[in-house]
């Protein structure tokens, strides 16, 4: 794949990105993306915090799942097996909870720390405005067969 197929390919992935339903629900943002390395973030709602007024685990824990699955959509070793129709699933997901957000944004930078043959390691770690870590997480993936793989590019 050519420089510029693989920033065709970045293009259409941030487009697409855009339009999934469960990112627009929750205000996650696919900020960036490259080979192994992605930025996701998202901000603070009252309709995203928990009782005690922080925001809520799982939309933490779904920024680190998102940022790293991104980080590897245009690694070498898949971009081509994710075009021919496989799918990434999460095997293992872990966060690291450090500190509590009651306002402001949250950033995710993920990196592929390993991509391996059948398991994929990936690392996180989400900062506030202040650029303090409030989480880190690691998550591991593999690729299954689907029958329409990466078709909503297209879309």
């Amino acid at each position: 794949m050519s420089d510029t197929d693989v920033q065709d390919f970045q293009a259409q992935i941030l487009a697409a990105a855009r339009k999934v339903p469960f990112f627009n629900l929750v205000g996650l943002e696919v900020v960036e993306i490259a080979p192994g390395r992605s930025t996701t973030r998202m901000s603070w709602r009252d309709d995203l915090a928990g009782p005690g007024g922080l925001i809520h685990g799982g939309m933490i824990a779904s920024l680190i799942d998102t940022g790293t699955a991104y980080a590897l959509l245009l690694t070498e070793e898949l971009r081509d097996s994710l075009l021919a129709g496989r799918r990434l699933v999460t095997v293992d997901l872990r966060v690291k909870y450090l500190r509590p957000v009651a306002g402001g944004r949250i950033t995710c930078v993920s990196t592929a720390t390993r991509v391996g043959r059948q398991i994929i390691h990936t690392d996180a770690v989400v900062s506030n405005d202040d650029s303090r870590e409030v989480a880190r997480g690691d998550a591991l993936y593999t690729t299954v067969d689907a029958g329409h793989g990466l078709s909503r590019l297209s879309d």
